[in-house]
Order: structure tokens, then C-alpha cells, then sequence
């Protein structure tokens, strides 16, 4: 049996066969809220980016939470929004494949739909309004501004003028704000990092105010990844409707954002919680200093740093403790752990690694338990990758 079917509901997740991944309710609950909380506080709306778990259960929590919206990254993501009932999407990336174009018109033309898309070309336009006049469709977009040297978005103020006289020219687009990625910009939380996101934002305000008289109603301000959305509120605060898209929060993690999230750290004025988890089990302790789980790069993120051993429960034991070690390296099914002198880990002991980035666990997983506190699976969380 392995926890990709829902059989393992009513199990304790000490019993479920290694590697497999967990998600902790009580912690999930209270990062939605802690989140929703912040948001409310700082006027913001949040729109969570969808990818990071591509599980339509927690979408349906997010939007439960407060969430206006839930932000894809692809057309193929939208289409799983849409099929999961997902009422409002916003595609934080261009939509230029005509095909793709001519299926999200039509949904937006059969009503109960929102949907809202990124331009920075005038051949983006373009594609855009060919699909929406055939399906009858208003496509709502966004002006992405870019930075030279950075990811997509325009570079100049010249660009973003070409832009908006496309849109001019153009029935069925209308222009209803500014978008961005300050995560583009800086990686961490240094102060020349937030220096340069303040700069970043204030360019991506300062363009919303240029076209505030091309918008038909309330300026929308999108930026925010998981790792600035203070800045982001912050700078863009009074500006119109700003609106985030951290979509990391939901989980936390124990690394990356663990690190650098605004609600982490002594001076967060809240604090999230690490709510995903991988166990694996230890299948050799062939010297001393060293073991080896059975847990590796198809089981758990190792693009922002690798996974973060948090506890051991020894073979036959019935309670957890932590533990010093350190995951020095992955194989795909294979996790090399060091440990300090006096610490040793036995064959059949189980391990529980925190992760850091938690957007590249949950693509390796169809299925995720789902734990109480009391560590007894209650529910299995489908993701659709």
C-alpha cells in the first residue's frame, strides 16, 4: 500500500509505508488565517499562487480564507482551476498561444468566470483581442512591468506606451492595471535585496500611476511573492486595489521562507508554520557519522537548499525526538545524512525532514496525507500536475 490512496485514511502517519509526504491540518489551518489576518491589516487582497500545490482542496481553503482569486502560471494550470471551480483566475504570465487564447474567451464569455492575464507586447494584445472578438469576450489584462536584464514584463516607459496603444486599438482588451514580480529582483531579505525590491515596486507604482486614466474603474496593483508581500504593501499602499499573490504561506517551509517570509522570524508580527513534511525510513548505517534514508530528489525540494532533518522516531518507539543531522546530498532515491560525534541513527529508525521551497515537493506528489494533530491521516490531498 502507499499513500497515494485514500485507504491510508485513519492510519497514523508512523505506520505508512517511506518515502512519503505529509501535511500538517492544524498548521495549514493557521497559516490561512495568520494570512488572511495579515491582508486584512495592511488593506491588501490576496489572489495565492496556485502552483505552488496544484491541489484543488486547498484552493477551495484558500478562497474559504478570504482569497479573491486563485493566480496560475500557465493555461494548462487555468484549465485545472477552471475544471475545479475555481471562480476567479489570474494568469500571472502572457497568454499568447491562439489556441489557448480562443478556450479562456469562450469560458469568459459564458459567464461566472473572472479572468485577468499579463500583456507586454503589442503581439500579445493582438492575440488576445483576435480570440475575445470571435468568442464575443472582453479580456481583462494587466501592463506587466519588467526591468532591464530581468524576466518578462516591458523594459521602458516607450514599451509600456506601445502596449497601451495596442490595447487602445483594441475592442474587446481592457486595460485594468499593473502587474510584477519583485521576486526577479532580489532572493533574500539583505538590505541591498529590499533596496532593490523598494526601487523595483516604486517603477511598477509609478506606471500604474501613468495609465490611471486608461482604466475604466479601481487600479489593480499585482506584485507579491512569498518573500516581499510587506514591501509590496507597503509601496503600493493608497495606490489602487493592490492585490498579492504569495501563494508559499500556505505551507511555509522549514528553509528558504523559514527564513526569509515576513511572518517568520522574532520580529514577525505572527508567525507561520511549517505544514509539509516528507519521512523517510533509514536503510543503511554502514559507518559511523553516516546514514542513508530512503528519501531522495524524486521525493522532496533540493533547488533551494535540501531537506532539513527535524526528528527521529526510533524502530519500535512510539514517540519522536528531535535530532541533529544534516542532509549533505540527494540521489533520486537516496538521502546522505551526517551526524555529529555521540549521534547515531539505527537501520528502521524513521526520519521527518523538513523542506525549503515547498512549490518543488508538492509537484512530486499526487497525493498528499493529510494529518491532525494527533498524527492519524484524515483525508488524502490530490494535486493535478
Amino acid at each position: 500500500m502507499t499513500p497515494s490512496t485514500p485507504s491510508i485514511a485513519g492510519r497514523s502517519v508512523h505506520d505508512l509505508p517511506t518515502p512519503f509526504a505529509v501535511l500538517d491540518d492544524a498548521a495549514l489551518e493557521h497559516n490561512l488565517a495568520t494570512m488572511a489576518a495579515w491582508c486584512r491589516e495592511h488593506g491588501a487582497e490576496l489572489q495565492p499562487h496556485g502552483k505552488t500545490t496544484m491541489a484543488p482542496a486547498l484552493f477551495h481553503r484558500q478562497l474559504a480564507a478570504g482569497a479573491t482569486g486563485i493566480t496560475a502560471a500557465t493555461p494548462a494550470q487555468v484549465r485545472v482551476m477552471r475544471a475545479h471551480g475555481v471562480p476567479s483566475v489570474q494568469l500571472a504570465n502572457e497568454l499568447v498561444q491562439p489556441g489557448e487564447a480562443a478556450w479562456v474567451a469562450g469560458e469568459v464569455a459564458g459567464g461566472g468566470f473572472a479572468f485577468r492575464c499579463w500583456v507586454d507586447s503589442p503581439d500579445g494584445v493582438e492575440i488576445l483581442q483576435t480570440a475575445a472578438a470571435r468568442a464575443g469576450a472582453v479580456m481583462d489584462v494587466l501592463l506587466e512591468v519588467g526591468l532591464p536584464g530581468g524576466r518578462t514584463g516591458t523594459r521602458t516607459k516607450a514599451d509600456r506606451d506601445a502596449v497601451r496603444a495596442a490595447i487602445g486599438r483594441s475592442p474587446n482588451v481592457r486595460l485594468t492595471g499593473v502587474a510584477g514580480y519583485e521576486g526577479s529582483v532580489a532572493g533574500d531579505r539583505t538590505p541591498p535585496s529590499m533596496a532593490a525590491v523598494r526601487a523595483y515596486l516604486e517603477t511598477l507604482r509609478a506606471a500604474g500611476d501613468d495609465l490611471r486614466d486608461d482604466v475604466n474603474g479601481n487600479l489593480v496593483l499585482s506584485a507579491g511573492g512569498s518573500m516581499f508581500y510587506d514591501v509590496v504593501a507597503d509601496v503600493l499602499a493608497g495606490g489602487g486595489r493592490v492585490v498579492l499573490r504569495s501563494g508559499c504561506y500556505v505551507t511555509h517551509d522549514s528553509g528558504m521562507f523559514r527564513r526569509n517570509s515576513p511572518l517568520d522570524g522574532p520580529d514577525a508580527p505572527a508567525r507561520l508554520r511549517a505544514a509539509l513534511t516528507v519521512w523517510g525510513t533509514v536503510v543503511s548505517a554502514p559507518e559511523p557519522g553516516r546514514a542513508f534514508l530512503d528519501v531522495g530528489r524524486r521525493d522532496a525540494s533540493f533547488d533551494q537548499g535540501l531537506p532539513i532533518p527535524l526528528a527521529v522516531l526510533p524502530r519500535g518507539a512510539t514517540e519522536t525526538r528531535s535530532l541533529d543531522a544534516e542532509v549533505t546530498a540527494l540521489n533520486d532515491q537516496h538521502a546522505f545524512v551526517s551526524l555529529p560525534a555521540g549521534t547515531a541513527l539505527a537501520v528502521g529508525d524513521r526520519v521527518q525532514l523538513g523542506i525549503s521551497h515547498p512549490c518543488t515537493t508538492f509537484d512530486k506528489w499526487r497525493h498528499l496525507a493529510l494529518a491532525g494533530p494527533d498524527g492519524v491521516v484524515t483525508d488524502v490531498v490530490e494535486t493535478w500536475f
